[in-house]
């Protein structure tokens, strides 16, 4: 009985936990990025990772995707989530973009996501979900113009790191769409080893274009395991978890907790100032993505 009940309060935190770990990438960013350019680290990132997913793939006797058309659509996924997500987020960062700002843009995406689906897919939007769609948008022009050229060293929003992280925003915008429309449920171990493997054959170009050599220490060792280890295996194993249990619904509606959380992050590890008028885009774009996320009644 108290193995259940501790099993019960688990399955319950997983969303959370989720959610924090998600928003400790933008943290994970900021940490690196002094001390590597953006493409190499997350080509070694990609390698490390496929490295960490291969022996557990044998280990549990998982299968790979049967059909080539399967994998070909992952690899396309693979792409936009990973190469074009995390390489606009990480270049963003690089250069001069502040975490919490990075995540508020990103965190659009649900916004995106039902513009699409009801100018494509024929959904329907209510009333209250376009109510929340102008309330996002309002609260992250609110942060934006008020960092836009006055932020101080890692905190601050200009035409270079805004196109970044509207590129991030597109990828994982394009990417979720995507999978929802050609990919089929299969293991994460296996689908995620071919979108990283897709994700590093378009990175390394990129990554041995760059002049600037990677300085490794604790902070990049650190920022690298974490992204390895903590992100990339962690959390995906922890959505699959979610998703086998069936609460991957509770994930979608707590997404929009994550900038505020990277937010605060940022402001206890970097002290990225939080103003009053940051705290009030933010809550402003965090309502109103909650209110086109919400399902209806």
């Amino acid at each position: 009985m108290v193995v259940d009940a501790q099993e019960g309060a688990w399955v319950r935190a997983m969303p959370w936990v989720f959610v924090l770990i998600w928003s400790t990438g933008f943290i994970v960013a900021r940490y690196g990025m002094p001390y590597a350019p953006p493409m190499s680290f997350l080509a070694v990132r990609y390698a490390l990772s496929i490295l960490c997913f291969l022996p557990w793939i044998v280990l549990a006797g998982v299968k790979w995707p049967a059909d080539r058309r399967q994998a070909l659509h992952l690899a396309v996924t693979g792409v936009l989530m990973h190469a074009g997500y995390l390489g606009g987020v990480w270049a963003a960062v690089k250069a001069g973009m502040g975490s919490g700002l990075s995540s508020l843009i990103v965190g659009i995406q649900p916004v995106l996501t039902a513009i699409w689906l009801t100018s494509v897919g024929g959904h329907h939007v209510s009333r209250r979900q376009w109510v929340g769609l102008l309330l996002g948008f309002a609260g992250l022009v609110l942060v934006v113009s008020r960092k836009f050229g006055a932020g101080g060293p890692g905190d601050s929003a200009n035409w270079h790191n805004l196109s970044f992280a509207v590129m991030a925003l597109i990828a994982i915008t394009a990417g979720t769409l995507y999978q929802k429309r050609f990919v089929k449920p299969c293991d994460v171990r296996t689908a995620n080893t071919v979108q990283l493997a897709a994700a590093l054959v378009v990175t390394l170009p990129l990554a041995l274009l760059e002049a600037e050599p990677m300085q490794w220490n604790l902070s990049l060792a650190g920022a690298m395991a974490w992204s390895v280890l903590g992100l990339t295996l962690g959390g995906s194993s922890l959505l699959y978890m979610l998703i086998q249990r069936g609460a991957a619904a509770s994930v979608t509606s707590l997404m929009y907790l994550v900038p505020p959380c990277t937010a605060m992050i940022a402001w206890l590890l970097f002290a990225e100032p939080i103003t009053a008028v940051t705290l009030a885009g933010t809550a402003l774009t965090a309502f109103g993505v909650s209110l086109v996320v919400r399902p209806a009644r």
